[in-house]
Formats: structure tokens, C-alpha cells, sequence
């Protein structure tokens, strides 16, 4: 049923649980698993010139520790290996355009991931890939009293 599956990943706490439910899914139907993490060109456009440089070097800090934890995550699942990518660009699209690019079966995404509490101002990113995606999506919310949606503690 699903031979590809892509995990959009930004490291929060939501897009962790979906990390864990999508590779239970590739395990179960012994599906490739992509991680890909979009790096926000309209955030990094907005911040001003003089910070910017700092920003894309954290945003590439984050983007590293997220799909290294989808490789770990995977690891002690299975000796499946994980297909990374990293994108630029409008997250929802890039996700998209992925995900068609490589014939996914399936999008697994958390539902509130670094915009917080901002999203119903910014649009979100996981509303706008289950509209766009003509492919089945997973959305997994974080669950109420979790750790910070930024970065649980290891």
C-alpha cells in the first residue's frame, strides 16, 4: 500500500510524534522513507540583512539535527536506510513538489511546528499540504502537556 513515504520534518515536538508514526508505517509495509526539512526562504527574507547570515546558519543547525533524528529514529526501527533532503523555498510547496517528485504514497507531518501559536496568523503549512497533496496525508498534533514543540530535552 505505501512504498514511499515522506516525512516533512522541522524538529518540534509534533513533527517528532509524526516522525514515529510514519516510521511505523514504512516499517509495517516495508516502504522507502524520505525526511525532508524546507528552510523558510520568506522567513529568512524578512529578517533583516544584518542578522540574516545568522539565521540561515541556525536554520541549517535545525535542519541537520531534524532529519538526524529521523536517521536515528530509523535506526533502532529497522536497518532501513532514510533518504534526506533539504529544500528552499515556501514550505507547503516544497513539501508538495517533493513528495510528487518522488511518487510518495504518503506525507507524514506534525500539525504545529515552529510558527506555534502564530499559525492561525501565517497560514499552516500542514492545512496547506492536506489541501494541495494529491497524495494521502498524516497529520500528527502534539499532545497537550508535551515538552516544547521547539526541541524536547534529550
Amino acid at each position: 500500500m505505501f512504498e514511499t513515504v515522506v516525512i516533512a520534518t522541522d524538529g518540534s515536538g509534533s513533527a517528532e510524534r509524526a516522525v514515529e508514526a510514519a516510521l511505523d508505517l514504512a516499517d509495517r509495509f516495508d516502504a522507502t522513507v524520505h525526511a525532508l526539512y524546507v528552510v523558510d526562504a520568506g522567513e529568512v527574507e524578512a529578517t533583516p540583512a544584518e542578522v540574516r547570515e545568522e539565521l540561515e546558519r541556525a536554520l541549517a543547525t535545525t535542519g541537520g539535527r531534524a532529519l538526524s533524528f529521523v536517521r536515528e529514529a530509523a535506526d533502532a526501527d529497522s536497518a532501513e536506510d532514510v533518504v534526506t533532503a533539504v529544500r528552499e523555498g515556501d514550505p507547503a510547496d516544497e513539501i508538495c513538489r517533493y513528495a510528487e517528485e518522488h511518487d510518495a504514497d504518503l506525507v507524514a507531518t506534525g500539525t504545529r511546528g515552529r510558527h506555534g501559536e502564530h499559525a492561525f496568523l501565517l497560514g499552516s503549512v500542514a492545512e496547506e499540504i492536506v489541501r494541495r497533496a494529491p497524495m494521502p496525508v498524516l497529520t500528527v498534533r502534539q499532545l497537550e502537556g508535551e515538552a516544547n514543540p521547539e526541541r524536547r530535552a534529550r
